[in-house]
């Protein structure tokens, strides 16, 4: 089973997209159908219960909480050690902090903004986590 940390883009961006065949619905699928493993920490899954119930993007309640749900049915919380990593980005830490206590067990981090992020093989966007997926098959 491949465990991954979602970065809040690929939720959003499954939520807003219209295409079954998205890559980024398709790895959200697969954490919904528990064959990927979600993890998140206190922080991660805080912002993704702000970002997902913003009013600006109307999602369905009943939709964000099913989600939400299934990253605590299927996921694994951790509770990761700073990096003292430098990002572009600062709020992107978390994400990144979280992928790193769980390398030793080969995770991934997808996301929409790898250039927020060190050039690591790990860090992948979603089209890429499904070759991945495709490839572990």
């Amino acid at each position: 089973m491949l465990h991954a940390v979602f970065d809040t883009n690929v939720l959003v961006s499954a939520l807003l997209s219209s295409h079954d065949d998205a890559a980024t619905v398709q790895v959200v699928v697969k954490l919904l159908a528990g064959e990927v493993t979600p993890l998140y920490s206190n922080d991660i899954f805080k912002e993704y219960r702000d970002v997902l119930h913003r009013p600006k993007f109307r999602f369905d309640p009943a939709v964000v909480d099913d989600l939400l749900s299934a990253v605590h049915l299927f996921g694994i919380q951790v509770d990761p050690v700073p990096t003292g990593e430098k990002l572009p980005d600062m709020k992107d830490l978390p994400f990144y902090e979280v992928v790193m206590e769980k390398r030793k067990e080969g995770a991934y981090l997808i996301t929409g903004n790898t250039k927020h992020f060190p050039q690591k093989r790990f860090i992948v966007t979603p089209a890429e986590f499904l070759q991945i997926i495709r490839e572990n098959s």
